[in-house]
């Protein structure tokens, strides 16, 4: 059994990207869970991450692939949270996917997949966002 945690925000095209790279994954039919982990940073609706549609997007395409699949929400800043959500499930690897921007950007606004990378004591892998043809 191998655990992967995908930190998904809201945007569907690269939720997608993610779970079709896990989904393609070795093995991945019958011996992985994909956990799907969206953390909340402004919440005053009180939204559950069932709610998103980037979520129920990664959802499809694991379950379409035959991976098992569970929620996993949390609340605060991205980066430390998803590595605690990565050891609370105790998840093999993290999966991200980072926004393209400038070092400028990063350097003003932080960047969630370089803080995971560089907190984590498991395996991180990115996955690109999905250009439009």
């Amino acid at each position: 059994m191998y655990d992967v945690l995908i930190a998904i925000d809201d945007d569907e095209a690269r939720a997608t990207a993610q779970a079709r790279a896990v989904a393609n994954w070795p093995g991945a039919d019958g011996g992985l869970t994909a956990h799907l982990c969206h953390v909340f940073t402004d919440n005053p609706e009180g939204a559950s991450v069932n709610q998103l549609a980037s979520v129920r997007r990664a959802r499809e395409a694991l379950e379409d692939a035959g991976v098992a699949v569970v929620h996993h929400e949390a609340s605060g800043e991205p980066g430390p949270e998803i590595v605690d959500a990565a050891d609370d499930v105790d998840a093999d690897a993290i999966c991200v996917s980072g926004r393209k921007r400038r070092p400028s950007g990063k350097a003003v606004f932080g960047s969630v997949t370089q803080d995971v990378i560089l907190s984590s004591d498991v395996p991180v892998f990115a996955v690109p966002k999905p250009t439009t043809e």
